[in-house]
């Protein structure tokens, strides 16, 4: 990837373009974020660039994190994260990412983790069918039904889609366009949805790839 910043997500609103058209767009709070330590072949084995963001008070920082970001004299931050960036030697400790490292035009690639949905059934997990509901089905219209697979193997295999716990996992989605990008507040627009509840913490970063 060549370019990414963290940020958070503000919410869902939309925007006219100069024909009139609406687009849904997504409002990221992205940065500013602090580059707080550069990965390197001779000493880590790859190249990568670590971020900072989110602002923390010292008596919530355990002493590890203030240690780690004392080495460069840099403020602590409540979140970090590495990137694998092409050109990682353009990049400095101490170097502050806003959202104008993108332009208007260029498509990127969000992470976030989605929204918890608690305990969910197997219909409502995986989308699988229900059974008929006449003929005395019971009461066991949205159950999944027979597991079992006879004698051999005799058991239930791995990955059988069953209930369990739904969302709360990390989602990318590819190819969202940024629409409008406002550097003295920070925010980025950007086309369409993006995974996790307002105030949750999202990655952006180029697209791998682009549509």
């Amino acid at each position: 990837m060549k370019k990414a910043i963290l940020g958070t997500k503000v919410g869902m609103t939309q925007i006219f373009d100069e024909n009139g058209k609406v687009i849904p767009v997504t409002v990221v709070q992205a940065g500013p974020c602090v580059v707080v330590q550069k990965k390197t072949i001779e000493n880590d084995g790859y190249e990568a660039v670590q971020i900072g963001y989110g602002d923390i008070a010292d008596k919530n920082a355990s002493k590890p994190r203030k240690g780690h970001f004392a080495k460069n004299d840099l403020p602590v931050k409540r979140h970090l994260r590495e990137f694998k960036l092409e050109d990682c030697a353009s990049v400095n400790v101490g170097d502050v990412l806003k959202p104008d490292i993108f332009e208007v035009g260029d498509v990127v690639d969000v992470c976030g983790t989605s929204k918890g949905k608690g305990f969910a059934g197997s219909v409502k997990r995986h989308g699988t069918r229900m059974q008929k509901r006449s003929h005395g089905g019971g009461p066991v219209h949205r159950h999944p039904g027979s597991l079992g697979s006879s004698a051999t193997p005799g058991r239930v295999m791995k990955g059988k889609k069953l209930p369990g716990h739904m969302g709360a996992e990390r989602v990318t989605i590819q190819n969202l366009d940024v629409v409008k990008i406002d550097a003295e507040n920070n925010l980025i627009a950007l086309r369409g949805a993006i995974p996790g509840p307002k105030g949750g913490l999202v990655a952006i970063t180029s697209s791998v790839k682009k549509a």
